[in-house]
């Protein structure tokens, strides 16, 4: 056994209590705010003698002086007089620390009196309760990082019960940006997830969304990593590479050329697949596009009634000129135009109880969507959308949409995650769980403000996904201003580098002091740990993603320049058949209008087909043949007049 380095001590202003004691240590012992210690009592309890496991949340110096005048006038007044000192000075240092385990637990008592060891390997995972999901055969536990004090490098584990569900579910990151790793730290623990989640447990994917700039960019690209890391990820048992499978979504840009992504380089179009979607796609969530304000109860009826009776069937009224079958939001617009053109023509100020200004209404804002959202919004109902039903197994997917605005990250938001949640209901998704990635939380879910439906899709995950495998990986800056249900469902949290103001607010107040000015100053790869087996929080070390960083990659695949319609094609097209040259586009291509060859490329990436050329080509509607001018007929001779003709000249 290791000598022991400091004892329990207890006075009457500061009596040990059964959740927090008090030891001294010599001046050069290796303890520090975060270090775990084990306590060996010395009076037996039921025949066992007790062992208390503490982690170290505050720390004093003292001097048997009673005001610093005193040192002052020992020393003559000069810091450098201290051979004028009579003694030198007696110094101790007096740590508090808060428990995290007793043995035995029962019954509840305050710490005994003993003598304190630094903590082991073996004794933190006890104290952290780890040992009862490390077990042979039943094990559940996902690295996280390792923890260092006095020479100790433990291993710390999360329980994948508690982390992916079904016990508990979610993980929170807070820390300032650019020095909480918070991108980091997902990155590096999706990783470890891919590697050590328990095969009785099912497969898993992960759904991340990129919000700015390219963050998440290049997660299939290797980075540079030191040996320190590499041998932090041998010692947790994750393999030092990027990740091995995953896609990208992106919608297009406004004109529909190029896809709207920092991933546009050439080299990295394999796995970037289009994100469009059409009226049916849009239509039942209107709700997140729309103005509540401007959106009441009667346009809300006649909107439900569209999406009921007229999208995607037959429809037919003795009010319209023909019957109207409504795919896409062209055929929308027609469908609205026949009905205030017969209504108009029957002078009604009404339609199965709609009048006609909510109508008026109603048209102006649907058909303002594919505008707004151009790109994304499709007006011929042309769909191209994530792998719902054949979800991957330790599959990342990642949707691009740092390049829309608010209104389509809406959107994204709310169609995605629903559609998640109900595959994943009815078990037809392709895959068990499935963790969803969103930074900038306190944008779209905050604490405060009107309640939208992006907050509510945030709301329903946090709440009831960790029953149906939908977990919840949220980051941002301050946490307090994300809203309560969603950081207070999250079961575990990780918290970087923070910002003092935010240390400041109520939700920290349950930290020490201490502890707080370390959070405070933490560096990059360094991270406070919260999870529900552990009692209080833990200070963990993790290596840096073995992944290309958002800005080298996008030094090393420069974006590509905006291309010309041809080139665009090409671009798209060579993805399927790499024998395709610019020259055959623009022979394709011809004389066709813009939209339509734009449809005809659209068509053939979601088709992918065996022959890709013809099949671009049976797209392109048919050109008119210029019918061959007839011939003239033979011109019939003119009689002259003769010369005698009274009338011949005349």
């Amino acid at each position: 056994m290791s000598p022991a380095l400091g004892r329990v001590v207890a006075t009457e202003r500061r009596p040990n209590t059964p959740h927090e004691f008090h030891f001294w240590t010599a001046l050069d012992s290796p303890v520090g705010i975060g270090t775990i210690v084990r306590v060996e009592g010395t009076q037996p309890i039921e025949n066992q003698l007790p062992q208390i496991y503490g982690i170290v949340v505050e720390g004093f110096s003292y001097t048997d002086l009673q005001s610093p005048l005193h040192d002052v006038l020992g020393h003559d007044g000069s810091p450098d007089g201290a051979s004028l000192a009579p003694t030198e000075r007696a110094e101790i240092r007096l740590y508090t620390a808060a428990v995290l385990r007793q043995l035995p637990e029962e019954p509840l008592q305050p710490v005994p009196m003993g003598r304190v060891y630094l903590a082991t390997d073996e004794d933190v995972a006890v104290a952290l309760r780890m040992d009862g999901y490390l077990k042979e055969g039943a094990r559940t536990g996902i690295p996280i990082g390792v923890y260092r004090a006095g020479g100790t490098d433990a291993p710390i584990f999360l329980d994948a019960d508690f982390l992916l569900g079904p016990e508990a579910a979610h993980l929170n990151i807070t820390g300032v940006s650019g020095l909480a790793t918070k991108t980091s730290a997902v990155e590096w623990l999706l990783q470890s997830i891919f590697t050590h989640f328990p095969p009785q447990k099912g497969s898993v994917a992960a759904v991340c969304f990129n919000v700015k700039g390219p963050d998440l960019c290049f997660l299939d690209q290797p980075g540079s990593i030191d040996e320190r890391d590499r041998a932090l990820y041998d010692k947790l048992g994750v393999p030092a590479k990027p990740f091995e499978r995953t896609q990208y979504f992106a919608p297009y840009h406004a004109k529909g050329h190029a896809l709207n992504t920092l991933r546009s380089n050439d080299a990295l179009a394999y796995n970037v697949s289009p994100l469009t979607w059409g009226l049916h796609e849009v239509l039942q969530y209107a709700e997140v596009l729309l103005n509540k304000d401007d959106i009441d109860a009667k346009a809300d009826a006649l909107i439900d009634f569209i999406a009921r009776n007229v999208v995607g069937q037959e429809f037919a009224d003795q009010i319209l000129s023909r019957a109207h079958r409504v795919q896409s939001f062209a055929d929308l617009e027609a469908w609205f135009r026949d009905l205030l053109r017969g209504m108009e023509a029957k002078n009604a100020e009404s339609w199965r109880t709609h009048h006609v200004a909510t109508i008026r209404k109603v048209r102006n804002r649907l058909s303002n969507i594919s505008t707004r959202c151009a790109g994304l919004v499709t007006d011929d109902g042309a769909v191209s959308d994530l792998p719902f039903g054949t979800f991957e197994d330790r599959t990342v997917y990642v949707i691009d949409v740092a390049g829309l605005e608010e209104d389509a990250q809406d959107l994204v938001f709310a169609r995605v995650i629903t559609k998640l949640r109900e595959a994943l209901e009815k078990r037809e998704l392709g895959v068990n769980h499935v963790v969803v990635f969103v930074d900038e939380l306190n944008k779209y879910a905050p604490n405060d403000g009107q309640d939208t439906y992006v907050r509510k899709m945030l709301l329903d995950i946090a709440e009831r996904g960790r029953y149906l495998g939908l977990v919840l990986f949220g980051a941002q800056q301050f946490r307090s201003q994300v809203h309560r249900r969603v950081v207070g469902n999250a079961g575990s949290a990780l918290y970087g580098r923070m910002d003092a103001d935010e240390l400041a607010t109520p939700g920290y107040a349950v930290l020490s002091p201490a502890t707080r000015t370390k959070l405070a100053t933490l560096e990059k790869g360094q991270l406070m740990v919260r999870h529900p087996h552990f009692t209080q929080p833990v200070f963990v070390r993790f290596p840096r993603p073995a992944i290309m960083r958002g800005r080298d990659g996008a030094e090393r695949f420069p974006q590509a320049a905006t291309p010309t319609l041809d080139q665009a094609i090409l671009r798209s097209l060579r993805a399927l058949d790499s024998s395709i040259t610019l020259q055959w586009v623009q022979d394709a291509i011809g004389i066709h209008e813009e939209q339509a060859i734009i449809r005809a490329r659209n068509a053939t990436i979601r088709a992918r087909p065996t022959d890709v050329k013809s099949y671009f080509v049976s797209q392109l509607p048919a050109l008119v043949a210029p019918s061959a001018p007839r011939p003239r007929p033979a011109g019939i001779a003119i009689r002259s007049t003769p010369f005698d003709d009274p009338y011949g000249n005349g």
